[in-house]
């Protein structure tokens, strides 16, 4: 087990009145246990409490290290996993359960009554989770230079006459040879106006010259994922979409350049949207900012306008603007960010500068 991690989720358990949790989450049981399980539809979960009793439970399906600091209590199919947690709940008072847990195990431990109580306590660990450790700073700094090496790579592959489907296939690959694991998210690419298309991922569009080319990728490296969005042109670009790129630019360096402890999410959001408001695309521009990231792609926390909390040391996050104008051009600049105790780290290092691939 990360004691320092686990200490400081049972603080925030105390102070929101709980001393005993059921973690169903499996990013956050190996956020605690550096050991991840996808359980598909067989509940798995890791119970923590302010005592220090705390309790892996896992079908006997699955292989677990036995270094992993937990006690592991082992089920198989033909048991009811649920009363087998029941004996170990102190019934007299509240359980907290976090935001994954299945209806259809949770029904069954009220049916139980296994608690006094139910509370939803996942903003305990989600907070926790958001302030990342120097371990998992060193893993992301790892993780965002495979993906730079990659998109270094990836760029020169493109070529007259390609499908988006064809160079998206080709990241796999490539992030393979650099020693991660896969996709953070599904690569989406998308050539001229199909880069305008929200969430567009990889189709039949051929590459011709002048369009715009949205390459938006991640990999997962020793368990923690990457993410980065970089926009080229192709053979040449024309006045309005440079001044599109170059609009996305100034608005992406801005939103960077003001972040450190102590600043609010929504504010930064309002810098860059700001800027693409003045130069006359703010209807272009429509998804937030940013989202949080580590052992999963998007994590609990986003920067946007409705998010008035405040920057902490540790958090990582995307800077993304964007301009999408609907059957020409998309442009998209994304890099991940590092709040430092007096600024920011830039995660990502491939060059933003306007790029034109002959």
């Amino acid at each position: 087990m990360k004691t320092n991690r686990l200490n400081n989720i049972i603080s925030m358990l105390k102070e929101n009145g709980v001393s005993q949790m059921l973690i169903s989450d499996p990013a956050s049981i190996f956020y605690l246990t550096g050991k991840m399980i996808d359980p598909g539809e067989r509940f798995f979960a890791l119970f923590i409490k302010e005592n220090g009793d705390n309790k892996l439970f896992v079908n006997s399906l699955f292989t677990v290290p036995e270094d992993l600091g937990v006690e592991k209590i082992w089920f198989s199919d033909e048991d009811d996993p649920c009363e087998i947690v029941a004996k170990y709940i102190d019934s007299g008072k509240t359980l907290g359960v976090d935001k994954n847990l299945p209806a259809r195990f949770l029904l069954r431990l009220m049916e139980l009554k296994s608690a006094s109580d139910y509370k939803n306590t996942s903003v305990c660990v989600d907070t926790v989770r958001a302030c990342k450790d120097s371990e998992e700073i060193a893993l992301m700094r790892e993780a965002s230079r495979v993906n730079d090496e990659a998109m270094r790579e990836l760029k020169t592959r493109i070529r007259a006459g390609m499908i988006e489907r064809e160079l998206a296939s080709q990241l796999k690959d490539i992030y393979a040879s650099m020693g991660a694991y896969g996709y953070s998210f599904d690569p989406l690419v998308g050539f001229g106006k199909c880069a305008a298309i929200g969430h567009y991922e990889a189709g039949n569009n051929i590459l011709c010259e002048g369009d715009c080319i949205l390459i938006d990728m991640g990999c997962i490296k020793d368990g923690y994922c990457s993410d980065m969005t970089r926009t080229f042109f192709y053979k040449n670009v024309s006045y309005e979409h440079k001044k599109v790129y170059e609009t996305v630019l100034k608005a992406q360096k801005a939103a960077e350049d003001m972040i450190k402890p102590g600043v609010r999410f929504c504010d930064i959001d309002k810098t860059a949207r700001d800027i693409i408001e003045q130069a006359g695309y703010g209807d272009k521009f429509t998804h937030r900012l940013g989202h949080s990231i580590g052992i999963e792609c998007h994590e609990f926390g986003d920067v946007s306008s409705a998010n008035d909390n405040i920057v902490k040391e540790g958090m990582i996050f995307s800077i993304e603007p964007g301009i999408y104008i609907e059957g020409d051009v998309g442009v998209r600049i994304e890099d991940l960010v590092l709040v430092t105790h007096d600024g920011v780290e830039i995660l990502n290092h491939y060059s933003k500068e306007l790029e034109i691939i002959y």
